[in-house]
């Protein structure tokens, strides 16, 4: 099982911003991972208690940077990317604070290099619909020392 730790391995963020708690399943060209955060009153991504949908483009964008990360895609961990792209955003849910179950957060690679990716993502909360969309990332240049 890959938990908390292990995904904040993968990711440039640090404490309450590494978002995801586990990773449900994964394989080469999609990943699922879980996350609970949005519950959080102290989510660094609400604003006066209140967690908008849009913030869950954030949570889309740490799974694809895990799955970059288990798959090999990101052979210097961690590094950070940048969102170039979103597209075909559809958002079922204002908020995300107010859904009771854990958020399910899917990502399916459908290009992918070591410079720039492209994903779709899904966020659901038990059998309901959240976010959808489109990302593409493209990832910093590994530093040299």
């Amino acid at each position: 099982m890959i938990d908390h730790a292990a995904i904040a391995s993968l990711l440039p963020h640090a404490g309450t911003m590494c978002l995801l708690d586990r990773v449900a399943s994964w394989d080469a060209r999609s990943i699922v991972c879980l996350a609970s955060s949005h519950r959080n009153p102290g989510n660094p991504l609400a604003v006066d208690g209140w967690l908008g949908s849009a913030c869950g483009v954030e949570y889309a964008a740490q799974a694809m940077a895990v799955h970059g990360g288990l798959t090999g895609i990101v052979t210097e961990r961690p590094r950070i990317g940048y969102l170039a792209s979103v597209r075909a955003l559809k958002f079922y849910r204002q908020r995300l604070d107010d859904l009771e179950a854990d958020l399910s957060i899917e990502a399916i690679r459908l290009a992918g290099q070591q410079t720039l990716c492209a994903y779709d993502f899904l966020i659901r909360s038990g059998d309901a619909m959240v976010a959808q969309g489109r990302a593409t990332v493209l990832l910093a240049p590994v530093e040299t020392r």
